[in-house]
């Protein structure tokens, strides 16, 4: 099974955070396009995890993905990392932003999954207010050390029933390759932009399960810049030190060159589904249960 997703913030964060270019929205607006194109070619579905606030100051950009068929799935209201909210905080953002796209497309959203991967053990909360909110299946677990998030004592990297209180959630983790012994996050951001093609299949070949995630911006082949530390703070709430934005100004680069060239032969050469006919194809008596 292959699972197909685009977390999609980009024209929030650029309103918010960058002064709304227009030549970044047009950008956006293309590459959109180009994605709902190619997946229009090979007949394949995916989830777009938008945040909220497109849905209120963009709804053209939601629209176009749900016309074409694809499955709008919830990635928090303003995209801000779990780990820096409490527990009422995210229960809001969580409501408001469920509440926007559901309105918008007319139909209930089921799937989430959290910025930057932020649900972890010390958050596990989340999950009972996400089953609160009608989310039926998450795809916030990563299960493995990562930047702003990460989920390394989450053992199971295939879908799993979560149990938390009274809640029960069908989660799609992250699923690492297993590399020289060692977990390899691969597919996705930053990281399949860096792993060639060819461990790619390979990883691929040898799996029954893999959830792929992209950004609109992983596929445009420019440079950012390197943040201002005024900016790096304002969006990543820590210490803009020059060695933490040389960091991410590395992550956020590299490989962008043969990106859409990668994810075409990808959709090219394997079937994909989205979270949604993931859920529904599952026998999940068979799956992993984990109690939080």
């Amino acid at each position: 099974m292959h699972i197909l997703t685009f977390d999609t913030e980009e024209w929030f964060i650029e309103k918010t955070f960058k002064g709304g270019r227009i030549e970044k929205y047009r950008q956006y607006d293309d590459m959109l396009s180009w994605i709902l194109d190619v997946l229009d070619e090979y007949h394949l579905k995916a989830t777009f995890f938008c945040v909220g606030e497109l849905a209120v100051q963009f709804p053209d950009v939601v629209r176009k993905i749900a016309e074409k068929g694809h499955e709008i799935g919830c990635h928090g209201n303003r995209h801000m990392w779990i780990t820096k909210m409490t527990e009422k905080e995210f229960a809001e953002d969580t409501k408001v932003a469920v509440t926007s796209l559901s309105n918008l497309i007319g139909t209930p959203i089921h799937s989430y999954r959290a910025p930057a991967f932020s649900i972890n053990e010390k958050n596990a909360w989340a999950f009972e207010i996400l089953a609160e909110n009608g989310i039926k299946h998450d795809c916030s677990v990563f299960p493995a050390n990562r930047d702003f998030g990460g989920f390394p004592q989450f053992k199971s990297s295939v879908p799993s029933l979560i149990y938390k209180g009274n809640s029960v959630l069908k989660e799609f983790p992250i699923c690492p390759a297993s590399f020289g012994g060692k977990p390899l996050p691969f597919s996705g951001g930053g990281y399949f932009r860096l792993i060639p093609m060819i461990l790619q299949k390979h990883f691929i070949d040898k799996m029954d399960y893999v959830m792929f995630y992209f950004h609109i911006n992983d596929l445009i082949n420019q440079k950012a810049k390197i943040m201002s530390r005024r900016e790096y703070e304002d969006y990543f709430k820590e210490s803009g030190t020059i060695k933490n934005r040389l960091v991410r100004y590395v992550k956020g680069n590299i490989g962008k060159g043969d990106a859409k060239s990668k994810l075409k032969s990808l959709l090219r050469r394997y079937d994909f589904c989205n979270v949604e006919e993931a859920a529904n194809t599952i026998n999940w008596k068979n799956q992993p249960k984990v109690h939080l």
